[in-house]
């Protein structure tokens, strides 16, 4: 199995859209492993002059190439897996997570988030990241434990969808914004278009779960990615939906506009898993959710609402 770098350039990377028809600029084979870098930042919230803060050669070029850039993930990709098709699974995991600044940003933005209707001025912070201790320091000295994980990592979508932009989370990924997804950690989504196309970027380096005032801690990350191509059996699609797994729980996950549909979506998925690896009815699987299985609010800011449902793993496989 082979190892790539992909860094992020001008030619490599999208800015806050995904769409079937953008081509690979990297192909790999199944089993494969890549070194991303993945960018954040834009003009408005990059560090002073004399702030002692750097910012990476790399995005003061992106940002060069984009004159006038305003809101938008900085996705690095798409990367290609040789014979992927639509219908088949690609699993991805994700090997390590490290930080690839030493600051990140938050920011409120008036009209969005959770409570637009109390919060109407723009609100910055610039964080220091201190790299070498994995923790980052709040303008009135709170210092918090990073934990990183990348917002955004999504196929491409559906060709019917069109250009969708990476702020919601849709049945190709995208914005999922689940802090659950860091290193030593696997997503699984379903496969659109020949390739599959996965793009990452989005990197949080600390997150709670909501991400209530529409940004985390936006930071640039470097990530390590193995993936792993499963093919459909019988001309049944290997999966239906976004799913992933850590090394403690298995995870599933509803995206809706309305939150009590995302938390519907992300039951009937817990269901469908459990009833697929045992052999318990959807009755005893339903009843076991309620036992046993928690759901939490995995943001309520990108238009499509998340939840995800944590099983934690030995209490039935």
């Amino acid at each position: 199995m082979a190892t790539h770098t992909l860094r992020a350039t001008p030619e490599t990377v999208r800015l806050g859209v995904f769409d079937a028809i953008f081509p690979p600029v990297l192909t790999i084979a199944s089993g494969d492993t890549v070194a991303v870098e993945c960018l954040s930042g834009r003009p408005g919230v990059l560090p002073e002059p004399g702030s002692g803060l750097t910012i990476p050669p790399a995005l003061a070029a992106i940002v060069e190439a984009n004159p006038g850039m305003t809101t938008g993930h900085i996705c690095t990709g798409p990367i290609a897996i040789e014979g992927a098709m639509p219908g088949d699974m690609l699993e991805i995991r994700i090997e390590s997570i490290e930080p690839g600044s030493d600051w990140g940003w938050n920011m409120i933005r008036p009209l969005a988030g959770t409570l637009p209707e109390d919060f109407h001025e723009p609100h910055l912070m610039v964080i220091p990241i201190d790299r070498t201790r994995k923790t980052c320091r709040l303008p009135w000295g709170t210092e918090l434990p990073l934990a990183p994980f990348f917002g955004v990592m999504g196929v491409a979508p559906p060709p019917a969808f069109g250009r969708v932009s990476s702020k919601e989370p849709r049945i190709h990924g995208g914005n999922l914004d689940n802090r659950q997804l860091q290193q030593g950690s696997t997503l699984f989504l379903p496969v659109h278009v020949p390739g599959a196309n996965f793009s990452v970027g989005d990197g949080h380096g600390v997150q709670g779960d909501g991400e209530v005032c529409v940004t985390a801690l936006e930071t640039c990350l470097d990530g390590v990615f193995t993936f792993v191509l499963h093919k459909a059996e019988g001309g049944k699609p290997a999966l239906a939906y976004p799913r992933a797994e850590t090394p403690t729980h298995f995870i599933s996950m509803g995206l809706h506009e309305d939150l009590d549909q995302a938390m519907k979506t992300a039951l009937r998925e817990m269901i469908a898993f459990i009833t697929a690896r045992t052999n318990l009815s959807p009755e005893q699987a339903y009843a076991f959710c309620s036992l046993a299985v928690d759901f939490h609010v995995t943001q309520t800011v990108n238009g499509e609402k998340g939840v995800h449902g944590l099983l934690k793993k030995g209490l039935l496989f």
